[in-house]
């Protein structure tokens, strides 16, 4: 991965559990996806607040009653009061009590901006009638006496999505916990056809089927009585035991390349005994695996 240029100035001493991040910068320099990673490491996001309205945001967050403890705002030249009042508005921010307002500024070069406005085709916000040039070098001379109060600098030019979300989670991991994965743990039947959201599905139509059991037909996998049917199989436990094992050793690494979202898909013939079964299984397996917050859904059971 390449080097995250990063500058740091200052920090705050406020009480760390209420961060607020302030994300501005240049058009075009990846503020939209700075959101998105702040979002998934825990934060409670806003793009575009007026300048205005940042005050009474950050009221939240030092509010116990309103339960907001990590706001991360994108605030820029979109909104039109942003160069007049945003320097008024930071300072009063900096003497609030009890909060701890960071300032990221994201920046690039004159190349890259120009190459990311014409992938994009879309017009300067400072330059709707004339060359995406001319608006790019307005805004950075009018954002000069901005930068120079930011607490952090990203110069994006040579960064990557990825390793912009992974610039945030670095320096975010001080002061921040990162968001759980949630793993959705999800039972189906093959005959009703694969579930399009599935990023693992493991196929347990091999294992002895209790729909072929008198008295076990018009069950669940969550019947106690086909729990211990399939616990006596041999095969379902060393099948159930690998599968935990698997998904134990790789959970974590999903966790570490910071992916929010996982469907772990689980499938039978109907959907109804072995693989609700396994779920029900995995579920508790699972419970204790870092990062991670487990979901069961039986889609046709």
């Amino acid at each position: 991965m390449a080097k995250t240029p990063v500058r740091r100035r200052h920090a705050s001493g406020a009480d760390p559990r209420h961060r607020f991040i302030i994300v501005t910068g240049l058009s075009g320099s990846g503020k939209s996806h700075a959101i998105r990673a702040l979002e998934d490491l825990g934060y409670f996001c806003v793009d575009n607040l007026p300048t205005l309205l940042i005050p009474t945001m950050a009221d939240l967050v030092v509010r116990e009653e309103a339960g907001i403890e990590k706001v991360a705002i994108v605030v820029d030249v979109r909104e039109g009061g942003f160069l007049r009042d945003f320097a008024r508005v930071y300072r009063g921010l900096r003497a609030s009590a009890g909060l701890m307002p960071m300032l990221i500024f994201l920046e690039a070069s004159h190349e890259s901006l120009v190459r990311r406005f014409s992938e994009t085709r879309r017009p300067h916000p400072l330059a709707k009638d004339r060359s995406v040039t001319e608006g790019i070098r307005e805004e950075r001379t009018k954002m000069t006496a901005i930068r120079r109060m930011a607490d952090l600098i990203l110069d994006t030019s040579n960064l990557t999505v990825h390793e912009l979300r992974e610039a945030f989670v670095r320096l975010t991991r001080h002061t921040s916990t990162r968001a759980e994965m949630v793993v959705n743990l999800m039972s189906f039947g093959y005959k009703h056809g694969l579930p399009v959201d599935a990023d693992l599905v493991f196929d347990v139509r091999c294992l002895p089927n209790p729909h072929f059991v008198e008295g076990l037909r018009p069950l669940t996998g969550r019947d106690a009585a086909v729990v211990r049917y399939m616990r006596r199989q041999p095969s379902t436990r060393e099948f159930i035991t690998k599968l935990t094992d698997f998904l134990a050793f790789a959970l974590p690494r999903y966790v570490e390349e910071g992916k929010s979202y996982l469907t772990v898909a689980i499938g039978c013939t109907g959907g109804q005994h072995r693989s609700v079964m396994v779920v029900e299984t995995l579920k508790s397996a699972l419970a204790g695996v870092d990062g991670v917050r487990l979901r069961v859904r039986h889609r046709d059971s």
